[in-house]
């Protein structure tokens, strides 16, 4: 996920918006970390550079 991202994306459940914490990343893109809601607190997983922004009961439900 590219950085300049966070200027578009907000919070699916409250539109608040996120905070990016990143614990991979390379020189262009944010490989893993977590986008959390400032607002909610709810937070939502980048795994391979994407980041997975269905709410948390919607994501059990998608394979791995």
């Amino acid at each position: 996920m590219k950085e300049s991202l966070m200027d578009i994306l907000c919070c699916p459940m409250d539109k608040g918006e996120l905070e990016l914490e990143i614990d991979e990343q390379n020189e262009d893109e944010v490989l893993t970390g977590t986008l959390v809601c400032a607002d909610c607190g709810e937070s939502y997983p980048i795994e391979d550079g994407i980041p997975n922004l269905l709410p948390p009961d919607m994501r059990d439900d998608v394979p791995a």
